[in-house]
């Protein structure tokens, strides 16, 4: 059979030609190991171009790449990395030796880590709007609700916030098992790396639900109305950074959720009381500017593994206007917690400590975050939440207290009319 092509010329002639179109130094060769998967990789030195060739399992790769088993050059069938810092071996997983995790038995460990045991700062924010709305809503409750009911309403809430962040987090890993290996922080994750099946992930996640309508059935019934649509939320956010660079948004509707959740909690009729229904709403998208903005510096963690595997975000989309609308949702937070104050009837202590003490808080992160540095980003991420959160809980407290002390005998006042 004849041949065509190169294949026609003559040996010599082929060989030049070779020669010269792969005219480089000897390939060095290197293996690397992620994910529990061997991967091999071929790098050209003495040019500037490179040529990496993974083989490797295709839910390692993007959606996009779903036609190859292998990444190719020049971005025509997936990006290769570009620094030198992307070539680097990826870690493996090592067994926590220190804290929570290190003291569970071995088999717990991926589950725990699944829903983020030792990271609680989310469960922190989830946890910080139900507070808001509780002490918000304890002044407008008929008789005004006692401290120890305001403590184990709170308490009550903090249990379903980590039970219900959990849950959150397993729901996400389950949408992202294609995506996490992608990201430098997320390739570890028990899903991701193969620790927890997606079947064991599915019951789990039910077992957290059940315990989470369990805790919400401690509360009052019409607090099973109020709370039951947030799960449409809570399901809904993963897809949200598939379809829109806002996924944010959708995150704050999810998380500001208990800030509505207090005024039912005790006793407080949203459907009946109208001032506390605007108290109610304005302290919700209060919460929903805050969500966005910290979400915002911990999508900049991710910014350019984001990139490469097709995750949107805000962070993505206005990386060089980030702290312009940071300061932005900063005074929209503001704003809509004092209005939120204004139709609860607050007084000055909750303006001064609240309002004022988050205004504060939030101007130095704003300008003191370095949002190209990861590790500056997590830092504020994380202690934001205890800076914010805390004046805006210190606020309503002080305000709630004072409102409390002014008005004693309540327990005297409601026997008399009953």
């Amino acid at each position: 059979m004849a041949s065509t092509g190169l294949f026609r010329l003559p040996a010599s002639c082929r060989g030049v030609l070779l020669r010269t179109t792969y005219n480089r130094s000897p390939v060095p060769s290197k293996l690397y190991q992620s994910h529990g998967r061997i991967s091999a990789t071929l790098v050209h030195t003495g040019t500037q171009r490179q040529l990496s060739l993974v083989t490797a399992s295709r839910r390692h790769f993007h959606p996009s790449l779903a036609k190859s088993n292998s990444v190719t050059a020049n971005g025509r069938e997936g990006s290769i990395p570009t620094s030198e810092s992307d070539s680097l071996p990826l870690e493996t997983y090592q067994q926590p030796k220190t804290g929570l995790l290190s003291v569970l038995p071995a088999s717990w460990v991926p589950y725990a880590e699944l829903i983020r045991l030792d990271k609680p700062t989310g469960t922190y924010y989830l946890f910080f709007p139900c507070l808001f709305s509780t002490l918000l809503a304890a002044p407008l409750a008929i008789p005004i609700a006692s401290p120890l009911s305001v403590l184990g309403t709170s308490l009550l809430f903090f249990s379903g916030a980590l039970i219900m962040r959990g849950a959150g987090c397993t729901i996400n890993d389950l949408w992202d098992r294609n995506l996490d290996p992608h990201v430098r922080r997320t390739r570890l994750r028990p899903i991701a790396r193969d620790a927890v099946t997606p079947f064991n992930a599915l019951i789990f996640t039910g077992a957290q639900l059940l315990t989470g309508l369990g805790i919400l059935l401690q509360f009052p019934s019409q607090c099973l109305f109020y709370g039951t649509p947030s799960l449409l939320l809570v399901a809904a956010y993963p897809l949200a950074k598939r379809v829109t660079y806002y996924p944010q948004f959708v995150l704050g509707l999810t998380f500001s959720w208990g800030a509505i959740m207090g005024f039912p909690a005790l006793g407080v009729d949203l459907l009946q009381n109208s001032a506390a229904l605007t108290a109610a709403v304005f302290l919700y998208t209060s919460n929903i500017a805050w969500t966005v903005l910290y979400d915002m510096i911990y999508a900049h963690m991710d910014i350019k593994d984001d990139s490469k595997a097709g995750i949107k975000s805000i962070a993505l989309k206005h990386d060089k206007q980030t702290k312009q609308i940071l300061s932005g949702l900063a005074v929209a937070q503001i704003g809509l917690l004092a209005g939120a104050g204004m139709a609860a009837g607050a007084g000055p202590v909750f303006f001064v400590g609240s309002c004022g003490g988050a205004a504060v808080t939030l101007a130095i992160m704003i300008k003191k975050v370095n949002l190209k540095s990861v590790k500056d980003c997590w830092w504020w991420f994380v202690n934001g939440c205890w800076l914010t959160g805390g004046v805006i809980s210190a606020g309503l407290g002080a305000e709630y207290l004072v409102q409390f002390s002014k008005r004693p005998g309540q327990d005297d006042e409601t026997k008399e009319r009953v």
